[in-house]
């Protein structure tokens, strides 16, 4: 087989073979496929595209490049979420406790957070000692006695992934909808769960920005789970304006708290119970969304919810006391309020912008290499909806520079957009991806 073939063949659009994708893919991890001919494929397959079994057959391959966490010696039907990432966004740590404390076991591989999208592994080490280092023999004893463990992603998890999105990365070939598909899926069916619920944003702080694009991704994600054995679907929520109030680690992680005491903000509550309910359905936990929300509500109610996320921190080293006490995550050197220029109603919150101010602050990566100050962050008062006095609160920056922290609170200024005429409510679940039945 030659890549000089290939690249000719999808470049006239026909489709390659299963054994062409598995070969291609196979030889490029191993360096035996240079990245000049590996771009010009990725660049094809942006003019011409893939089938859905091509998609697969790509994901397959990828996924088979590395590890694959064999989780048989879980009890139960394992389940598995997963977010393109968004501004705010800590919805694992509140969903993961709540379903773990309906029975269903959560066994999660996560990543860290680069740019202005946080991780959820960045949230966790906010507690000291929490480590997701975890072996595969530990992580499938902590899901089987809690059931819940969150690990870090092992180097070897769907290598083929990482060395191809390096590539596409500096190609201009990131946003060919397969390619993006592939990528998420290979490391979630490398994962092993036996549910896969996805949380495809969209938005200003989304990588998809319109909702026709991201229900594109969706519906080709959800296709290639389900072609893989996995019960698999995906609910379309709202990044126009960031999750919740909080954004930065350690504030996400005590408005997840608080969450789970009760308090959770409406918006992120939504967003929490739309996906658990798909989860707790495809598990045969509930019948319908409305019963899985309404199991939810009472796990949250009865401190089951707490309490399981308290044991979770524990089991993985971290200090639990934390949770019961959140005044003892550290506080920053300044805390800076954010004022209405004008009277008026918010008609919006720019959630990339705010990203990328929490990010100047220290709180996000610039790069792989860089260092994540955990306690810096922004907490917005007002949301969409809400009303403002001119010169009323509506933000507060939290730096430990002072100059950055400005920057920062002009920034987050800038951000909100204030009119005179009321501003409506907007639904944060745009659409949701059902489960496929296949046929038998």
């Amino acid at each position: 087989m030659r890549m000089y073939d290939l690249i000719e063949k999808k470049k006239n659009g026909q489709e390659l073979s299963t054994e062409e994708i598995r070969w291609m893919i196979f030889s490029y991890t191993k360096d035996e496929i240079p990245d000049y001919q590996m771009s010009a494929m990725t660049m094809a397959i942006c003019f011409t595209g893939l089938n859905d079994r091509e998609t697969l057959d790509l994901t397959l391959a990828m996924k088979d490049s590395g590890d694959c966490l064999n989780l048989s010696g879980i009890e139960g039907v394992t389940a598995d979420k997963h977010s393109t990432g968004g501004v705010g966004d800590k919805t694992t740590l509140s969903l993961a406790p709540i379903i773990a404390a309906l029975g269903v076991p959560m066994a999660k591989m996560s990543g860290r957070g680069l740019g202005f999208t946080g991780g959820t592994i960045d949230k966790l080490e906010c507690f000291p000692g929490f480590t997701t280092a975890l072996s595969e023999e530990k992580f499938i004893k902590n899901v089987n006695t809690i059931k819940l463990a969150i690990a870090a992603q092992t180097a070897n998890l769907a290598p083929a992934d990482k060395k191809l999105y390096a590539l596409r990365d500096v190609t201009a070939t990131v946003d060919q909808m397969s390619l993006i598909a592939g990528s998420i899926m290979s490391k979630k069916l490398a994962s092993g769960s036996d549910i896969i619920v996805l949380d495809v944003k969209t938005g200003s702080g989304a990588f998809m920005k319109t909702l026709e694009d991201a229900q594109k991704l969706a519906e080709i994600m959800v296709r290639i789970g389900t072609m893989a054995g996995k019960k698999t679907a995906a609910v379309i929520t709202d990044m126009d304006e960031p999750l919740g109030n909080a954004v930065g680690n350690s504030l996400e992680v005590i408005e997840a708290i608080e969450a789970l005491s009760g308090n959770g903000p409406k918006d992120f509550m939504e967003v929490v119970y739309a996906l658990g309910s798909k989860i707790l359905v495809l598990a045969g936990k509930a019948q319908t969304g409305r019963e899985a929300q309404q199991m939810m509500q009472r796990c949250i109610t009865s401190g089951a919810a707490k309490q399981k996320f308290a044991d979770f921190v524990a089991a993985q080293g971290g200090d639990a006391s934390y949770v019961w006490d959140t005044v003892k995550f550290p506080k920053t050197a300044y805390e800076m309020p954010v004022y209405a220029p004008q009277a008026g109603y918010i008609k919006s919150i720019d959630a990339q912008d705010i990203g990328t101010a929490c990010m100047m602050l220290g709180g996000g990566r610039e790069t792989k290499e860089s260092t994540i100050d955990l306690s810096v962050g922004i907490y917005l008062m007002k949301k969409r909806g809400g009303f403002t006095e001119a010169k009323g609160h509506i933000a507060t920056v939290y730096a430990n520079d002072r100059a950055k922290g400005e920057a920062a609170v002009k920034m987050v200024q800038e951000a909100y957009n204030i009119t005179a005429e009321a501003a409506g409510q907007v639904p944060m679940v745009k659409k949701t991806i059902p489960s496929i039945q296949m046929q038998k």
